[in-house]
């Protein structure tokens, strides 16, 4: 029987949303693995930017409707995820993760996380099921669940590094083409693009690493 993965998405592109490359990889190695997705983001606005000069847009934009760019219009509110009728959680990266479902980008490890995947975070850790995460959103993790001591990585980064740590979490260097499991929480994560200069290929690699740790996990 296929295992069913929920993915949490933040928008749709690296500066405001979830990382297209990372999202997209992250939906080919889940299939590679015969998993059956579902996508989800918050039924909230946000405010969007200019991708060619990094301004803010002048209007506010839906970021479900952001997101449903990337699962082909097949999404659902966030608040209607129910952990009992998936096997695992994954949450791609994108300053997204930092802006639209938490305020990591300007609280760091005093942040508060969107109320809804906190809820499905706790409940999936609660529930022993396997919770995957790349590049800035394992923060999310650590925000949420580390004083469970679990163990994340967002490569080799420092600051964000030492932000983690404050919030009780464990933080592990690794490549950008590897991931680190943390099998006593059933954490999985992988850094991709918190290393600026990495390419689709090893961006592919780390997360199709997870993505199999995550269905063999579920």
């Amino acid at each position: 029987m296929a295992k069913k993965i929920a993915v949490v998405l933040s928008g749709c592109g690296n500066k405001d949303g979830a990382e297209i490359t990372e999202a997209v990889s992250l939906m080919i190695a889940l299939s590679e693995q015969g998993a059956e997705v579902e996508f989800f983001a918050p039924n909230e606005e946000f405010v969007a930017k200019n991708f060619l000069t990094g301004e803010p847009m002048p209007e506010k934009r839906n970021i479900m409707a952001e997101a449903a760019r990337i699962s082909r219009s097949k999404i659902k509110d966030l608040k209607s995820l129910d952990v009992e009728a998936f096997d695992g959680l994954a949450l791609p990266g994108g300053f997204g993760a930092a802006l639209n479902l938490s305020t990591w980008a300007t609280k760091g490890a005093a942040c508060s996380v969107n109320a809804d995947l906190e809820k499905a975070l706790r409940a999936f850790y609660k529930s022993s099921k396997p919770i995957g995460a790349i590049c800035i959103a394992p923060t999310l993790v650590a925000r949420v669940l580390g004083r469970e001591n679990v163990t994340v990585t967002i490569g080799n980064d420092p600051e964000t590094a030492a932000e983690i740590k404050k919030t009780g979490a464990i933080h592990e260097t690794c490549p950008v083409d590897d991931y680190i499991t943390d099998r006593l929480h059933k954490i999985i994560t992988t850094p991709a693009y918190m290393y600026d200069g990495a390419t689709p290929v090893q961006i592919f690699k780390g997360v199709s690493g997870l993505a199999k740790e995550l269905v063999e996990m579920a």
